[in-house]
């Protein structure tokens, strides 16, 4: 058997893994291979390479084009034999009992009175299992798992920046009452503090089993893919049954997680603070506030409309007709409307009437949700806007600055995307360019926006003339979508779900519901026939299960009910 070893760089998510020169391995040195001599059974570099093709000019050999026909790693090996319960074992017997690989010590510990206990050589005779069938139900676990890790990711970040708001409005507090405050605000925070310290110790537990997985599910379909086609029966047997062993598990455990408790804080101020302060050992109380949300569903469940309302957001300080260009829900179902000819962001109530209103310096483009309580607004002047709602208000906050103009926005986690004319950017929060992820390179007229998939691994972005691009995070186009019924997008919206939805509102004035994948229509919910005149913004309501409809020149936004 041929010797041949591995450079393995890890990362939080991925690994690269490289085949070494055996000759230079064999002094010590660690070069990348770039052929494998089937006659040697041994891996050569570029420069080995010319002398072993000097020497064995007839040898069977295969380069970096033909990895299918190299040989399964050794780590790739070690970790397949590994027993999982005892770990200086190696698998050498199969358990037809209880489905399970076993180690000399769990044949011996665990097996000694099972009747169908035979070596691996044996249960791996006949027809080999499809690995190619199990790598791809991997992958399809992994996209949940992903889904799992960014929902306590984001419900992380809103913890903190629910911890954030309190704390404002704790302090905001304190300065309408007197000195004998101070012992109160002390004994407040730290309930808040010690509450806080609970609860992120629990979100990160979850998280922590959660990436562990996503770790375990990753390097077994590394191992997987790294064996597939090397027609070894052994390695192909075990590999299987640890697949179906982790599926198993994997699937068990999205199971048990498919409904998850998204948790926050809210402060609850006691009005009667000032008359009784002497009398209180706190501003307040601290409340744990939870809500069961589906963080796994199927992103290709069709929404069926089931009627339509209309309400008016024209405001009589309005200047002009209303374009509602965005509409964001906050995590208090406070509902948000940028009206773009206005340049406001309004705050609508449960009944859709508009209580309050700020005015922006430009032209709003787009919005999108950044925590519970806050939203960006891309304006069309160079800018991004962060708008919160506090105590029924809509407060303006921080301006961030950028060298082209600002028409789409999305956001996730600690990334914020922007679109320009033709171009998608990745800033962090604080408006440092992190990379450019796509530029549409043709020579059509286009305006690009776009958004982001609730496992954060895929980005839509729709061109405003003729089509909707599904792109990896780093702008390798997945997908190109394409439909009679989408012309000229204007906008894009995907649900927590995943579902994902564009509005087509310059041409044929429809509601267009795509795959998750952004791969295929799955129907038109709404058309020029039932209302849509010229619609340029979409958003799912999910607490009233509506999809709500901004419109160009219309001062009334359509309410589509769903299930």
């Amino acid at each position: 058997m041929a010797t041949f070893s591995q450079s393995t760089i890890e990362t939080c998510s991925d690994s690269f893994i490289d085949f070494c020169c055996s000759p230079c391995l064999e002094h010590k040195i660690d070069q990348s291979a770039e052929l494998y001599c089937d006659t040697c059974q041994k891996f050569y570099c570029a420069e080995c390479v010319t002398l072993h093709g000097q020497l064995f000019g007839k040898h069977v050999t295969y380069g970096r084009g033909d990895t299918s026909k190299w040989p399964a790693s050794k780590e790739v090996q070690d970790f397949l034999l590994k027993c999982d319960l005892h770990e200086d074992k190696h698998l050498e017997m199969y358990c037809n009992n209880h489905s399970q690989l076993c180690c000399t010590n769990c044949a011996f510990l665990n097996h000694r009175l099972c009747t169908k206990v035979t070596l691996i050589s044996e249960s791996a005779r006949g027809p080999l299992p499809d690995l190619q069938q199990l790598s791809r139900k991997i992958q399809t676990i992994l996209e949940e798992v992903k889904k799992l890790e960014n929902h306590w990711n984001t419900n992380m970040l809103t913890v903190q920046a629910s911890y954030d708001k309190l704390l404002d409005e704790i302090r905001d507090t304190r300065q309408t009452i007197n000195i004998i405050l101070d012992k109160i605000e002390k004994n407040t925070i730290q309930e808040l503090d010690d509450k806080m310290t609970s609860l992120k110790a629990s979100i990160k537990t979850d998280l922590d089993n959660c990436i562990k997985l996503k770790n375990e599910l990753k390097q077994l379909s590394g191992a997987i893919n790294d064996i597939i086609d090397k027609g070894k029966a052994e390695l192909t047997f075990i590999a299987s049954k640890k697949c179906l062993e982790q599926v198993k598990q994997s699937e068990t455990y999205l199971k048990e997680n498919s409904v998850q408790v998204e948790s926050s804080l809210t402060f609850q101020a006691d009005s009667d603070v000032p008359q009784y302060l002497s009398k209180l050992s706190g501003l307040g109380k601290i409340v744990l506030s939870t809500k069961e949300i589906f963080v796994l569903g199927d992103p290709d469940q069709v929404f069926t409309v089931q009627g339509k309302s209309e309400y008016n957001v024209h405001l009589p300080s309005d200047s002009r007709i209303c374009t509602i260009i965005a509409i964001c829900v906050l995590s208090d179902d406070e509902i948000l409307v940028a009206d773009q000819d206005n340049k406001r962001v309004k705050l609508l109530n449960h009944q859709y009437q508009v209580v309050g209103h700020c005015d922006l310096t430009g032209y709003p483009m787009d919005m999108c949700k950044i925590t519970p309580s806050e939203v960006a607004v891309a304006v069309k002047n160079f800018e991004v806007q962060f708008v919160s709602v506090n105590g029924g208000q809509l407060v303006k906050g921080r301006k961030l600055q950028f060298q082209h103009r600002c028409y789409g926005i999305a956001h996730n986690l600690q990334d914020l995307y922007l679109t320009s004319w033709k171009s998608l950017y990745k800033y962090s929060m604080n408006g440092t360019l992190l990379n450019k992820v796509y530029e549409d390179t043709s020579d059509k007229c286009t305006e690009l926006k776009c958004a982001v998939s609730p496992s954060g691994d895929k980005i839509f972005v729709i061109h405003h003339s003729y089509e909707v691009l599904t792109l990896a995070t780093d702008g390798t186009v997945l997908h190109t979508f394409t439909d009679p019924d989408l012309q000229k997008p204007y906008s894009i919206h995907v649900t927590d779900l995943g579902q994902v939805l564009v509005i087509c509102g310059r041409s044929s004035k429809t509601i267009i519901q795509l795959d998750g994948e952004g791969k295929k229509k799955l129907a038109t919910l709404a058309s020029e026939w039932d209302g849509l005149a010229y619609p340029v913004s979409v958003y799912f309501y999910r607490s009233t299960a509506s999809i709500i409809v901004g419109q160009t020149a219309r001062n009334n936004i359509l309410v589509f009910k769903v299930k």
